[in-house]
């Protein structure tokens, strides 16, 4: 619903208690109007329990010389976390230059001169490490997702969900981009889930807080979980535009080191919310 600005014609105010009505009268329209999210372009995910992991089967699964494919991806378990906020797409090329202008940083790359290349504003960055990632999310006030987070905002109000989108395996008609050689499309490429966000597998793999483990989710805390205490390698989630469609589930990891940056890694920004009595 789109917020209708109120309009006031106020011919003259001849006494204090004639101004203290206006005034009354303009704050009760106000308080009428719909309010988004008081975080610009960020979507509150109410807290809640899903089936973290992957539930569904492989072909593979029964290859007996190469046990461990994809195995990162269980056991399946129930898992609980508390209500955050998650950008609603990737963070761009235009925001990431905004960051770049205000704070001095090196740019990435693939930009001429510095720039963002014209025409792809609105293009996820990519080619970020994670420090980068990090050092952006804390420029804005935000901060990564947990490898968890991350995964039950995928799945939207399906616990158990196999794609952002639905069941249905990702087709070029359907969801845009994916198992190509160009890069990543724009953002707002793939459909929204439930939650309202975009791009959440297929785009480009975001990082994430956690450290990565392989054997992390059978000794995973039931609630809340961080990831290991530390590691070599940081959490990836999401796929991207050069893989196949078939792995483009909500449960799919990858990782990397944390100074690594790839035409395939990119991220978006997560934010606890403000504690009431703050």
């Amino acid at each position: 619903m789109r917020n209708t600005p109120a309009v006031f014609w106020v011919k003259s105010v001849g006494s204090s208690a004639g101004l203290r009505t206006v005034l009354g009268s303009f704050l009760l329209v106000l308080l009428a109007i719909p309010v988004r999210s008081a975080e610009p372009e960020m979507i509150l995910i109410p807290g809640g329990s899903f089936l973290r992991g992957r539930s569904h089967d492989l072909p593979d699964d029964g290859l007996k010389w190469f046990p461990n494919l994809l195995k990162d991806e269980r056991p399946a378990r129930k898992t609980v976390v508390d209500s955050f906020y998650l950008d609603k797409h990737e963070v761009t090329n235009l925001q990431y230059g905004k960051y770049l202008e205000a704070t001095g940083g090196d740019a990435p790359y693939y930009w001429p001169d510095g720039k963002p290349p014209i025409g792809k504003q609105d293009y996820p960055v990519v080619n970020v490490s994670w420090h980068e990632a990090s050092a952006y999310c804390r420029w804005s006030g935000k901060r990564l997702p947990s490898e968890a987070e991350w995964e039950y905002a995928a799945r939207g109000r399906h616990a158990a969900l196999k794609y952002p989108w639905g069941k249905e395996e990702p087709s070029k008609e359907k969801h845009a981009r994916f198992d190509g050689i160009d890069g990543p499309g724009k953002v707002g490429q793939f459909p929204e889930n439930d939650f309202g966000l975009c791009d959440m597998a297929g785009s480009v793999w975001e990082w994430c807080s956690d450290w990565y483990g392989r054997n992390y989710y059978a000794r995973a805390p039931a609630q809340n979980p961080r990831g290991p205490a530390k590691g070599r390698y940081r959490t990836l989630r999401g796929g991207s535009w050069a893989d196949e469609a078939k792995f483009l589930t909500c449960s799919y990891r990858s990782f990397a080191r944390l100074g690594e940056r790839s035409p395939t890694i990119g991220f978006r920004c997560a934010k606890s919310p403000v504690a009431k009595g703050n």
